[in-house]
């Protein structure tokens, strides 16, 4: 701490209020000058909704098919236990303890590192381009529910090749398409033959992009105020719109097939590396480690809120709404598999093809078809908004990163589309720059700190990994005090190495 807090001493004779009282009053004020959150429910709620996106409908389902079926789950928990509960009650912890957010919390934690939260604020301006694209077509879909058919549902359209469109799935036929397939190929997208044809700017498309932006500022322009009043729809009406699609579908013929087919553990999986990368690239991922939102949100709570309690239920929320759609999903990919008298393992898939391909598909042979497709795809937009809300508003286990990523390079192949276009070379060198644009901070900020650091190199080395003297925000330290001096016990949130942080400040 600074002068103030060297001039202090807790002399034993004096009572321990007296203590804190006369400790308080000689700090000098530094207010943080940010709200907290109106009701702790409103942060378990935001960051279950952050945690809970579209990663949880389309791609838990179809990863855990292709590594094993229910032996996935062994890797999955595992890596639960080992890296997202102690990963996530860290994020959260640095938050709330600091008051800060990631790039400022993490430089004062860790000098040496201090690009690690530069790096993670450049990720979520990432994210949140991508995302809002998402967004976007979700909306697409969703105004394009509201007539009495589906527009995806005959190959009599405007948009269609018709010579090699199909209603309903192809199977081994890879010259046809779906009706589906084509709707997003051809009417979304208005796809070229490749990425050197950009064609013209799609206006409607922009304005709903326009639209999704709006929606997402008006969902976070009052702060937290805004954010935790908005997150009692958007995380808890997703969860309504999948427990009404699972009813719907387990009533379909085939969805007990699609079902077992989900779950049926294939053990020898269990052996290969990949399936446990990916169990740590889903728990990453899925639970929004590393991307220095979780430490956004924890800075507004209180400084001895039960951030415990708040990881357990983040984490374990998130994870069983994964099992879960994984039931929605595959119930519908079994119904289907029935109606098209085909192998699950053809109509199964991640991603945009999920969601945009396959379920609308779905939707057409169901009764009622507009009315399903216009609830799941306002649930996708709720998804949507939900992680993207907390993305606009703003560490890293390196070791299990590292994993992942020499097991990414070891196993790289040039990005696809499909099965039928390769990206050219120098469209694989533009991703490459953009990944580069988030981890050149870490070095960077590195290479700064150790140069503007002053004394020998051993020293700005020392310097540089140990945390800066006012790492506890002002208005923390007679809480501070108050722990040390014993006057309370600390909830599950407070630092338990309080101690060695009151040594190092000359308390």
């Amino acid at each position: 701490m600074g002068t103030a807090a060297e001039e202090v001493r807790l002399e034993p004779d004096k009572g321990k209020e007296a203590q804190s009282k006369e400790f308080s009053s000689s700090l000098p004020t530094r207010q943080r000058g940010s709200e907290t959150w109106s009701r702790q429910l409103e942060f378990t709620l935001v960051c279950v909704g952050y945690a809970v996106g579209l990663g949880n409908v389309w791609r838990f389902p179809y990863l855990c098919y292709k590594s094993g079926g229910g032996a996935f789950l062994i890797p999955y928990l595992v890596m639960l236990l080992l890296c997202g509960i102690p990963l996530l009650l860290m994020e959260f912890t640095v938050g709330q303890f600091t008051h800060l957010g990631p790039v400022h919390a993490l430089a004062k934690f860790c000098p040496l590192l201090k690009g690690v939260g530069a790096a993670t604020v450049v990720i979520s301006f990432l994210l949140c381009t991508y995302y809002n694209v998402i967004i976007t077509w979700a909306l697409y879909y969703l105004f394009n529910s509201f007539g009495s058919s589906l527009p995806w549902q005959s190959c009599n359209n405007t948009w269609n090749i018709v010579e090699n469109c199909t209603n309903g799935f192809p199977g081994n036929a890879t010259h046809l398409r779906s009706a589906s397939q084509q709707f997003f190929d051809y009417r979304l997208l208005q796809m070229s033959r490749g990425i050197e044809e950009i064609g013209s700017i799609r206006w409607e498309l922009f304005g709903l992009l326009l639209l999704a932006w709006i929606i997402v500022y008006f969902c976070i322009f009052k702060g937290v105020k805004s954010t935790g009043k908005v997150v009692y729809f958007t995380a808890i009406f997703p969860y309504l719109i999948l427990i009404i699609l699972l009813i719907n579908n387990v009533q379909l013929p085939g969805a007990k097939a699609g079902i077992l087919f989900f779950l049926t553990p294939i053990w020898n999986k269990l052996l290969e590396v990949q399936v446990w990368v990916n169990a740590a690239a889903q728990i990453f991922n899925s639970i929004g480690i590393g991307f220095g939102t979780m430490i956004s949100m924890a800075s507004y709570n209180k400084f001895n809120n039960n951030v415990l309690k708040d990881t357990l239920i983040v984490a374990v929320t998130n994870s069983a709404t994964s099992i879960f759609a994984g039931f929605v999903v595959f119930s519908a990919i079994g119904y289907m598999s029935h109606q098209y008298n085909l192998p699950v393992e053809d109509i199964a898939t991640d991603g945009p093809g999920l969601v945009y391909v396959v379920y609308p598909e779905a939707f057409v042979t169901m009764p009622l078809a507009p009315m399903w497709a216009s609830l799941f795809f306002f649930m996708l937009l709720c998804l949507g908004v939900d992680s993207q809300r907390e993305l606009a508003t703003n560490v890293l286990d390196v070791d299990f990163l590292q994993v992942i990523l020499v097991s990414s390079i070891i196993r790289y192949s040039p990005a696809r589309y499909g099965k039928a276009y390769t990206y050219p070379p120098w469209a694989e060198g533009i991703g490459w720059i953009v990944s580069v644009c988030s981890i050149i901070w870490i070095p960077i900020g590195a290479a700064h700190t150790l140069y503007t650091s002053k004394g020998s190199f051993i020293q700005r080395l020392h310097s540089s990994v140990s945390p800066v003297a006012d790492v506890i925000p002002t208005e923390n330290w007679e809480q501070m005090v108050k722990l040390t001096s014993g006057i309370y016990s600390p909830s599950c949130s407070a630092m338990h190495d309080s101690n060695d942080l009151t040594e190092e400040t000359g308390i």
